[in-house]
């Protein structure tokens, strides 16, 4: 292994596997019948012959992206400077017309972690600090649905929840009803499955509640101090993020802490805003939010340095690494999770899961180099049906 290896090549390979998930019109996961799906792989490897990974979405990396954002900063250039080219790129999504998102940005930062941690045959988790080997789960649901015996009632609600608890789970977050379900949004039902929830668990289980991104401020206030009665332990985005303001006021009225922001654009830009305006009381991170590993550690630092708890959003092998690096973050976030629906169950493009959860209910940092993920790169070279 040479000490000044460079990046010769960036690649994007577009794959067939399958999912028993689908999304509604607004975006939202539920469970559904096996079907065929495409994926995509990003490789990025350098004159050594090693190679890092990542794993986006199909659309995420097209190649006039790839050409005119990524492979023109990367090719050539020393892979181990991940923090200059993290913001040569970044610079460039101005000028993208949208086109280059923090989610193409993050895939790309995530496969540079990856290629470095391979190369040095280090887990990336302990690259970051190795803060700690493991970490506890909380579960977090699908979306409300109109699904007979799924989350379609208070009732279901509280039934799965204590299912989830039963399985060793240390907390759970509840995300309820949101269009297009035909009676949402409502405050009242979201209560009503908060409250269910916390009767069929009891006084000793911290939840924490999702709602529609999109109530007024007098509904979200409502629905808050309902929460507060019940003894939640956060409040996650039931307003447009756009309104920091709207979210100050929130806070200073509410004694159960307001969590976010979750999809707000600005990067640390906008978490440092955030908390200066007292718009949260926990800070919301995550490497598909904020374009990958790199910044999401700069925003759990931010965090750090005004002792606020910072949360990590989202499951997967970016965010369980940044949980692993440092000792920030009380849980991982494993999900999104439903009665009709096996989680646990491997899709063919994965030889195993990186997030298996243990009988106590933590969740264990992987111990193969880079980001861990156990690709089945024979199965993806098999399925492949496009590649630029």
């Amino acid at each position: 292994m040479s000490m000044t290896a460079v990046i010769e090549s960036v690649t994007v390979s577009v794959f067939r596997t399958v999912s028993k998930t689908s999304r509604d019109s607004d975006g939202h996961t539920h469970p559904g019948e096996a079907h065929e799906v495409r994926q995509a792989l990003l490789r990025i490897t350098d004159s050594d012959g090693a190679t890092g990974y990542s794993l986006t979405s199909a659309d995420q990396l097209r190649e006039p992206i790839l050409a005119g954002h990524v492979r023109n900063h990367l090719l050539g250039q020393d892979a181990s400077r991940r923090e200059r080219l993290w913001q040569t790129m970044a610079q460039t999504q101005r000028g993208s017309g949208g086109g280059f998102t923090d989610r193409a940005l993050g895939t790309v930062d995530m496969a540079l972690w990856d290629l470095e941690g391979r190369r040095l045959g280090m887990p990336v988790w302990k690259l970051l600090g190795g803060g700690r080997t493991k970490v506890p789960a909380y579960a977090s649901t699908m979306c409300g649905d109109e699904i007979p015996g799924g989350l379609a009632t208070p009732e279901d609600y509280g039934a799965f929840a204590a299912q989830l608890v039963e399985r060793g789970y240390s907390a759970i977050k509840l995300h309820t009803w949101m269009p297009p379900v035909s009676f949402a949004p409502d405050t009242g039902m979201d209560a009503k499955a908060c409250a269910a929830v916390r009767e069929a668990v009891g006084p000793d289980v911290p939840l924490m509640l999702d709602a529609n991104h999109w109530y007024t401020r007098l509904e979200a206030l409502a629905l808050g101090r309902s929460l507060e009665k019940l003894g939640y332990y956060w409040y996650e985005e039931p307003m447009e993020e756009a309104s920091v303001q709207s979210y100050k006021w929130l806070a200073d009225q509410l004694d159960i802490p307001v969590i976010g922001p979750e999809t707000a654009w600005g990067k640390g830009y906008a978490r440092a805003e955030w908390i200066v305006a007292g718009a949260c009381d926990i800070v919301r991170a995550g490497v598909g939010d904020l374009g990958g590993i790199t910044p999401t550690m700069k925003v759990v630092h931010l965090a750090e340095a005004f002792n606020m708890e910072c949360e990590i959003h989202g499951g997967g092998a970016g965010n369980l690494a940044v949980l692993g690096g440092t000792i920030f973050g009380r849980w991982y976030e494993r999900g999104l999770l439903h009665p009709h629906y096996d989680y646990d169950e491997v899709p063919p493009h994965l030889n195993s899961r990186i997030d298996d959860l243990d009988a106590e209910g933590f969740v264990h940092m992987p111990t193969l180099p880079g980001l861990g993920e156990d690709l089945n790169l024979d199965y993806i070279e098999e399925n492949t049906i496009a590649s630029w």
